[in-house]
């Protein structure tokens, strides 16, 4: 990570730290639409390109179920379990992101996937860590950071 980031993820994080909760969430709903017409997530996939969501247990079955696998076969083939217990990916990039940056399972994707980047949630101010991690890839947050401050 260059200066300029670090030096730009440190004002972020001031940012987060005293900002006032109400008046984040009121904007968050406005600035998460405008950063999404603003900016194409099939441009970067950044965040399928280089992490994995949590495939929680209604994502297993809904996902399995549509792919036609049982959902054994389903985590054989494509998910591991991380240091905190959790379903991920066993390869980045997600296995279901095409050379287009679309996903062939974009109607059934995990939840994590759906609520990705939390841009329009309490998460992004009552969770900064994942905020400050996000910001370091994704183009959405960073313009709903800067629109903030």
């Amino acid at each position: 990570m260059q200066q300029t980031e670090k030096l730009q993820l440190k004002k972020y994080k001031q940012f987060l730290q005293r900002a006032d909760k109400n008046k984040v969430l009121k904007a968050l709903p406005a600035l998460n639409k405008e950063a999404f017409e603003k900016i194409n997530c099939l441009d970067c996939a950044a965040c399928c390109k280089n992490y994995s969501p949590r495939f929680k247990t209604p994502d297993i079955k809904r996902i399995s179920k549509h792919l036609r696998q049982k959902e054994s076969d389903f985590i054989d083939t494509y998910l591991r379990l991380d240091e905190d217990g959790d379903y991920v990916v066993k390869s980045s990039p997600c296995p279901f992101l095409g050379a287009d940056n679309y996903c062939s399972i974009y109607e059934v994707r995990p939840s994590d996937c759906e609520r990705f980047p939390y841009t329009d949630e309490d998460v992004f101010i009552k969770r900064p860590n994942i905020t400050l991690k996000n910001a370091e890839f994704c183009p959405i947050v960073v313009h709903v950071l800067e629109r903030l401050m």
